[in-house]
Formats: C-alpha cells, sequence, structure tokens
C-alpha cells in the first residue's frame, strides 16, 4: 500500500498530497515532525535508524521522526509514530518548527517543513525492528561532542535541531 504524505508551502499551507517515496525524489516540500524526548536527568532518547530505511539507514536520530498521513493531524501522527517505532507514548508538546532540504547520495530528498515535539519519558522503549535498530539514552552535552566529533553519523534534521532545541529549554 503506498503511503501518502501532506504537501505545504513555507506557512504550513496544504498545498496538495503525494506519494511518500515520489515525493522525496522530486523534492517536494512536505509536513513532517521530529520528536524528542529526554528522561527525568535530562537524558535524550536517540534512536538508530533501521538499516534498511529508504534514507539514513543506520544513522543515529532524535527519538522518533515521520509524517502525518492525510488527513490526520501533526501532533496525532507523533503520537501515532511514537507507539509504533518506540513502542510507548508520552505526552508531547510543540516548542518550534523549522524547514530544511537535504539531498542524500541515493537520489532522493528530504525537504521538511519540521514539526518539533518535546516529551519526558523514564522507561526502557520496545523498538519496531522495522524503523529502529537501537536506541541509547544521551546527555545533551555529550551528543553535541560527539556530533562534532563525528558528524556523519547523525542525521541532517538532528543537527539542525538540535542547538535551537537547546536554546528553547
Amino acid at each position: 500500500m503506498q503511503e501518502h504524505i501532506v504537501l505545504v508551502n513555507e506557512q504550513d499551507e496544504q498545498v496538495g498530497t503525494e506519494e511518500k517515496l515520489r515525493a522525496h525524489e522530486l523534492g517536494l516540500l512536505h509536513r513532517a515532525f521530529s520528536i524528542f524526548v529526554f528522561n527525568s536527568r535530562g537524558e535524550l532518547m536517540l534512536q538508530q535508524r533501521a538499516l534498511h530505511k529508504y534514507h539514513c539507514g543506520g544513522l543515529w536520530t532524535n527519538t522518533c521522526c515521520s509524517h502525518p498521513r492525510v488527513g490526520e493531524g501533526t501532533a496525532a501522527a507523533a503520537h501515532r509514530r511514537l507507539q509504533e517505532e518506540m513502542g510507548f507514548d508520552c505526552e508531547l508538546r510543540e516548542v518550534f518548527s523549522f524547514v530544511y532540504k537535504v539531498p542524500f547520495a541515493n537520489g532522493l530528498t528530504e525537504h521538511e517543513f519540521d514539526h518539533v515535539f518535546v516529551g519526558t519519558y523514564d522507561a526502557d522503549p520496545v523498538l519496531n525492528p522495522e524503523e529502529a535498530a537501537a536506541w541509547k539514552w544521551i546527555s545533551p552535552t555529550d551528543l553535541q561532542a560527539a556530533i562534532a566529533k563525528d558528524p556523519d553519523n547523525y542525521t541532517y534534521w538532528l543537527k539542525v535541531a538540535l542547538p535551537d532545541l537547546l536554546q528553547r529549554m
């Protein structure tokens, strides 16, 4: 079954829909979200993307990220995908949004209007192996040092969103 995503303009107004892979082949701006879940010690839960993902397989990234379905609210989609990918749900609040565009070596382009959500959770996730290969808790300071040392191990959107998020917390 083909999954369709919501195409938007720079103001996050829907301008159409497109099949997900086709939207990434064409580099079309679409609605997305990134979730950052912290524990009570202030550590961030990272996931390592499953190796077979259509882009960025094996890279470390924020707790969860995806796209709302056509007709689905962004917050509802964030809760749905957190449960589907990481096996839990928690209270989430939207902190900010940003637009980015990055081409990948495989010919796909991620061009997203990305809504950033934050939550708190203290238990271990139950990973969906179709989505995530591994997970870990890491302090923001240690994560920033790891990104500086080896930026190619981390997703583009994590590297863009993290500094802005930390300034807002």
